[in-house]
């Protein structure tokens, strides 16, 4: 199994501000959408419910970590820690494929930069005002492996790192 992080982050590592993307980039989006359809999932249950109406995203299993031992909604796994939700997702490779993706927050996203084998960085070259931030990648241990520029609506790259 490959666990990977995708991620969008500023200059500055902020990734989020009140629950949303402080940027609007269809490119990434749709980058986002392309590359976790038909996999797993892990999220933080803040960025769960920073989705559309609460739904879990289609084509996809969406495993929600929590400490909310009642947590609910129709569509989702809900377990309390990282490590369960990693053996959840290694449990249906099978079903959803040998790639399971971090989707965020902040917080899970720094749990779990120990255990993850891949990250998909969309750097975005601007600074933003934000309350949640990426984890700064160590050099000793990822290797960048692939780098696309592009220029609209902002000047941003889509960088693929590999754990050394």
């Amino acid at each position: 199994m490959i666990l990977s992080h995708i991620v969008a982050a500023s200059e500055n590592n902020v990734i989020g501000t009140g629950g949303d993307l402080p940027w609007d980039i269809p490119e990434d989006m749709q980058f986002f959408r392309d590359k976790t359809k038909g996999h797993a999932m892990i999220m933080g249950r803040k960025t769960f419910e920073s989705f559309p109406n609460q739904k879990p995203l289609p084509g996809r299993l969406n495993v929600v970590i929590t400490r909310q031992t009642d947590y609910q909604r129709d569509g989702i796994e809900v377990v309390d820690s990282l490590e369960k939700a990693i053996e959840l997702c290694k449990s249906r490779t099978d079903q959803w494929g040998d790639e399971v993706f971090i989707i965020g927050g902040g917080e899970i996203y720094k749990q779990s930069l120990p255990y993850v084998d891949r990250v998909y960085l969309t750097r975005i070259f601007e600074e933003f005002n934000g309350d949640t931030t990426y984890p700064p990648l160590d050099d000793a241990e990822f290797e960048m492996v692939a780098d696309s520029e592009r220029t609209d609506p902002v000047r941003f790259s889509f960088q693929v790192y590999e754990k050394r």
